[in-house]
């Protein structure tokens, strides 16, 4: 995702919440990898896609409660 950019997730679609929780779920992994093999530069980065992927999990449930109601 771009930095600094804002993403309403309760406007995406359910392919475009899943593709998006793919995505950053990816970029997780190679954030943590790289910051094994040497530290990165903004270890930050890996609290803000820890977040973010939490944030896309929290609307997918949200999803899935009221599809059941």
């Amino acid at each position: 995702m771009a930095k600094n950019q804002k993403v309403n997730h309760s406007e995406l679609s359910n392919e475009d919440l899943m593709d998006h929780l793919k995505t950053e779920t990816e970029r997780l992994r190679k954030l943590k990898f790289s910051h094994a093999v040497s530290p990165i530069e903004n270890p930050s980065q890996i609290k803000i896609a820890r977040r973010e992927i939490a944030r896309l999990k929290t609307e997918q449930t949200k999803r899935k409660k009221q599809a059941k109601a």
